[in-house]
């Protein structure tokens, strides 16, 4: 039996139909087979999250998480604790759970944990990174989290980029490398790839590197941030990436976008209430959301995917948080 595939819908599209069929799925070797889905509760994986946004750790070796809603502007609720306290993790999100990879206790950590988005305990362990580093980007397909760039204890700049999967507690594998080794870049997804934006080698960057979730292989360039920049959060919506404050000449309060479909140079999108470096990103489906970082220690910004303005006020992490170097995840 053959299929043509013109017309049809790979597994995870973010715009494949609702009501069920047959569809494309990628497996973890890159090849394509046919996945039935036979109802109408088929919903297709999605980075953003629809209901809160969690901020974890933070500079000073917090292991505070912390958990705001999307549609509300208020104070952070307490939501449990990192199982080891760490700053500069990268974070990455399940529909069910957040993880923190990596960081910094007083040295750079391995650990991966992960609690979850739905009750208010001690995260658990999940296993660890290839090597222990920190500052690295966190991203997330639907099934596994990665992680890419970061610097050893010696403050070495990496090119590694790390993949673990969400079911099993396993020792993360090589998943390729960047083009450019780096740290403190922004980390952001799309349904299919993973986008490691500026960062700091042995300068600040402006390169945007892609790299696919299906296959091992050293990222691609894919165009340049506006301005130079390192400590910069990553903001994801369905078809753009956001790379937002950063510290560069100074912190800076610039929001970059750039469209996942072409490699050209971002374009501005908006300024932060404050500028400052060191902050954390989440996403949900309609707007971003920046929280922390220097120069600002508890405020929450959030931004429209739609419309390019100056984005508005959304509350405040809780006061018993370090607001810099955080990891953030959502749900």
């Amino acid at each position: 039996m053959t299929r043509k595939i013109n017309n049809s819908y790979e597994l995870g599209q973010s715009n494949a139909p609702d009501t069920g069929g047959d569809m494309l799925k990628t497996r973890a070797d890159g090849t394509l087979v046919w996945e039935g889905v036979a109802d109408t509760t088929f919903v297709p994986y999605s980075f953003q999250g629809s209901n809160s946004g969690f901020i974890a750790g933070g500079d000073g070796v917090s292991n505070t998480i912390n958990k705001y809603a999307f549609a509300s502007n208020v104070t952070a609720d307490d939501h449990g604790d990192l199982l080891t306290a760490r700053r500069n993790g990268a974070g990455s999100s399940s529909t069910t759970e957040g993880f923190t990879a990596g960081g910094h206790t007083g040295s750079a950590s391995n650990l991966v944990d992960k609690f979850t988005f739905t009750s208010n305990v001690t995260a658990s362990d999940h296993g660890d990174l290839s090597a222990s580093i920190y500052a690295k980007a966190g991203h997330s397909s639907s099934d596994s989290g990665f992680t890419s760039g970061g610097a050893d204890n010696s403050d070495v700049a990496s090119s590694i980029v790390d993949k673990y999967s969400f079911s099993s507690n396993t020792t993360a594998s090589s998943h390729g490398d960047l083009s450019v080794a780096r740290t403190y870049a922004a980390g952001i997804s799309s349904v299919d790839s993973g986008f490691t934006a500026s960062g700091f080698t042995t300068s600040n960057t402006t390169t945007i590197d892609y790299f696919t979730f299906a296959s091992n292989t050293t990222a691609t360039d894919h165009g340049d941030s506006s301005v130079s920049k390192r400590g910069v959060a990553g903001c994801s919506s369905t078809d753009y990436g956001f790379s937002c404050g950063g510290t560069g000449g100074g912190n800076s309060d610039v929001i970059d976008r750039f469209a996942y479909s072409s490699n050209v140079t971002s374009t501005n999108w908006g300024s932060l209430t404050v500028a400052r470096g060191d902050v954390t990103g989440t996403s949900s489906t309609t707007d971003g959301f920046v929280a922390g970082g220097t120069g600002s220690t508890d405020t929450i910004d959030k931004f429209s995917f739609s419309s390019s303005s100056t984005v508005a006020d959304h509350g405040n992490l809780n006061l018993g948080i370090v607001a810099a170097a955080t990891t953030g995840s959502q749900y």
